[in-house]
């Protein structure tokens, strides 16, 4: 079976939904069409599972559009303009949810039933469900410690060589693979929350973070025998980040997570997780609109500071909070744009760039004067992951990020003090090059220092070749057509009716190796493919009865010191 394309209806229902429609008649009066309890309580778990990352419990949009039965807004012109899901109506809404949409929505008709689908075009016209908060008393009372820091080990009791070790994502199954990236072995399948949206390590190496979006923080430690869990706790009802404390004194002492629901950040013991603050982020946004939901997306560790730069989707801005004091907590707020999101460091690990990726920029941080350096125009819906740094030959150090919504990877020259470097300084802060992709979707690049390739993933397009497959640039030549490599047909796994997505390429610790994620429909089973890096030939196929649903994987050396 084939998915189906993208159709002139579906793209025609797409602009309905992102524009809307000059009001006639008040849209807020419609009735919302009648939906049992049961399918209510169906509706909410995929909504919130399958949605509300990209449109918000609030359903007021993000990455996504806004999904408010009935919305206003007021047009340059000074003219109302209304529209919302009671407009589209049901059947016009199965047909967008069916088929997705090239701003990055997949096609859900081979994820969700006929029945599915007709429940979520109902359930979205409805009035948004708003979730309790979570205060830090109900943090505090989720919180396990299972093993404290006394009777834990006093050096690594195993034999695995932990800097390429692989934390693997297994989303729809609630685990976390470890998998021994030099023996291609899986170690260990831990449980974890639901779909785990990132692992971190602590600055020594020795320590495993994920949290999901179910808002469950779990801490591994490596140096058992094998990786035992020893402490959990509960963020709030939806959560995509969580980061260490990096800065010289200060390795392993705090954990700083950030929700989606609640909007807010809580601050941690690293070593113990005991819930120790909660900053809320609600406020207003660039543009001076107070803001309900200003969800905490992305959360990363200056290195040259006691600072977290942690990223505020809704409101467009950068928050640098200083750690160095929790008690007397002092927060620097830079103003970006709206809808940020995932970014990544420059090779210099002083600037970060992040994607506003709705508002179609990428903000860069300095975080050595806490000012914005930057806020640079790119193609639709940047998503850049953590980016990835090289050298160009014609422009110096660029920073790249591909798009969710337009086909190219884009790439961003990025200051150096090196003197050899001087000569690119004209180039900073503009996009100097745009890299031709085959088509829309890209969620991830990837290179690394000792590699002379730029991987660039595609699951997120609607054509089944493409989402299956990923594309290899050699930056000796960026002109030369990217290398087509058929990560699906390379898993020698049989098709199955969902797409197998190609995703996350991530190299081991010796950079000759890229890992990519099969990630295939949550009944059927799923790969690691790894490539040779120098070669492109297949290395391993690592599948299991248990690797299911595999997305982020994480080598810990690489993600330990933000080698990308």
């Amino acid at each position: 079976m084939t998915t189906p394309k993208l159709s002139r209806m579906a793209l025609a229902l797409f602009a309905t939904l992102s524009v809307g429609a000059q009001a006639q008649a008040p849209a807020a009066q419609a009735q919302a069409p009648a939906m049992t309890a049961a399918e209510k309580e169906i509706g909410k778990k995929i909504y919130f599972e399958r949605c509300a990352g990209c449109h918000g419990v609030l359903r007021k949009g993000a990455t996504g559009k806004n999904l408010e039965p009935h919305w206003t807004k007021k047009l340059p012109d000074g003219t109302m303009q209304e529209g919302g899901t009671l407009k589209l109506g049901t059947d016009r809404l199965s047909k967008i949810i069916a088929t997705g949409t090239e701003g990055g929505m997949v096609n859900y008709d081979d994820i969700l039933t006929k029945e599915e689908i007709d429940i979520m075009a109902r359930y979205i016209q409805q009035q948004p469900d708003v979730p309790p908060e979570f205060s830090l008393q109900d943090m505090q009372a989720s919180w396990k410690l299972l093993i404290p820091v006394d009777q834990r080990p006093k050096k690594q009791m195993n034999k695995i060589n932990l800097k390429n070790l692989f934390a693997i994502t297994l989303r729809d199954t609630g685990k976390l693979a470890l998998v021994d990236g030099d023996t291609k072995e899986i170690w260990q399948i831990l449980d974890t929350g639901y779909a785990v949206h990132i692992s971190r390590l602590s600055a020594s190496g020795r320590y495993v973070y994920t949290v999901g979006r179910d808002g469950l923080v779990t801490l591994i430690d490596l140096w058992f025998e094998k990786p035992t869990t020893v402490a959990t706790v509960k963020l709030g009802a939806d959560a995509r980040s969580v980061d260490t404390s990096k800065f010289k004194g200060f390795e392993d002492k705090y954990l700083i997570g950030g929700t989606y629901w609640p909007p807010q950040y809580s601050i941690m013991d690293g070593q113990t997780l005991e819930p120790l603050k909660v900053v809320s982020t609600r406020g207003n946004t660039v543009d001076g609109e107070y803001h309900p939901e200003p969800r905490v997306a992305s959360i990363v560790s200056s290195f040259i500071k006691p600072e977290w730069v942690v990223n505020v989707k809704e409101t467009g801005q950068i928050l640098l909070v200083d750690y160095s004091d929790i008690k007397n907590l002092k927060t620097t707020t830079i103003e970006s744009a709206k809808f940020l999101h995932d970014g990544g460091w420059d090779a210099s690990k002083r600037y970060f760039l992040v994607a506003a990726n709705a508002s179609n920029k990428i903000a860069a941080v300095d975080t050595k004067t806490g000012k914005l350096a930057a806020l640079v125009d790119t193609k639709k819906i940047p998503h850049p992951g953590r980016g990835a740094n090289f050298v160009h030959p014609k422009f110096g150090p660029v920073w790249a990020t591909g798009h969710l919504g337009d086909d190219v990877v884009t790439l961003i020259s990025t200051p150096s003090d090196k003197p050899s470097d001087a000569k690119f300084k004209q180039y900073n802060w503009k996009v100097v090059e745009e890299v031709k992709m085959p088509g829309a979707g890209n969620l991830f690049v990837k290179t690394h220092p000792k590699s002379t390739n730029l991987w660039a993933d595609m699951p997120m397009n609607p054509e089944r070749d493409n989402a299956e497959s990923v594309y290899v640039f050699s930056l000796k030549d960026l002109n030369k057509p990217p290398v087509k490599l058929d990560v699906a047909k390379d898993s020698g796994l049989p098709q199955t009716k969902a797409l197998r997505r190609a995703t996350h390429p991530e190299y081991n610790e010796a950079g000759d190796e890229v890992w990519i994620s099969l990630w295939g429909g949550k009944a059927d089973q799923s790969a690691i493919v790894v490539y040779d890096d120098k070669t492109l030939k297949l290395k391993k196929v690592i599948t299991d009865p248990n690797i299911v649903t595999p997305t982020g994987k994480f080598n810990v050396y690489n993600t330990q010191h933000d080698i990308y």
